[in-house]
């Protein structure tokens, strides 16, 4: 069986053209590393904040590469140069829009601010696409709250089977019958 493939796209003008390194990227690796078992690899991308860029990187990603799930940071402000949300809904067949709910729930809990983000989730084919803020922190804490959701909701899309470190994050899948 080859292995599980996951999305991880930086967006972030100044990342991409190497002012400072990607760490926000590099958080999303280190938490599912925390969080899975199973065999994974990772298809990362460092791009600037353009919709275009944004779009074809997550087609690539779910429609070449094959990732089950995409998750991107940054981009997800009310600044103009903030578009990874309407490139995420560009792209997707359907919404999700339970996931950006929650995460700006419980990003409250630390800043007030957290109401300025505009976070969103979709589908595209067989792959969710889950956008994250861009600081590692809020990463975390953003993944924490929303994880246990997405080994089922891949399931659901007969995507491959994530198996968690049950110690670290515990994914909700409903009890078999019988």
């Amino acid at each position: 069986m080859s292995k599980i493939k996951i999305g991880i796209l930086t967006v972030s003008d100044r990342a991409s053209a190497g002012v400072y390194e990607d760490i926000s990227g590099k958080a999303i690796i280190d938490t599912l590393n925390d969080y899975l078992i199973s065999e994974w690899e990772e298809v990362y991308e460092v791009i600037p904040d353009e919709q275009q860029e944004i779009e074809k990187s997550i087609i690539k990603m779910v429609d070449d590469e094959n990732c089950c799930l995409v998750v991107t940071t940054g981009g997800t402000g009310p600044a103009k140069r903030d578009v990874t949300p309407e490139a995420t809904e560009a792209v997707c067949d359907r919404m999700m829009p339970g996931f950006g709910e929650l995460m700006r729930m419980e990003s409250l809990k630390y800043v007030p601010t957290a109401i300025l983000s505009r976070q969103t989730a979709g589908l595209r084919n067989g792959s969710l696409i889950v956008n994250l803020p861009g600081k590692p922190k809020s990463i975390r804490e953003c993944l924490d709250a929303v994880f246990p959701a997405i080994p089922y909701c891949i399931d659901l899309m007969e995507g491959p089977f994530l198996e968690c470190n049950e110690a670290v994050i515990k994914p909700f899948r409903p009890k078999k019958k019988g």
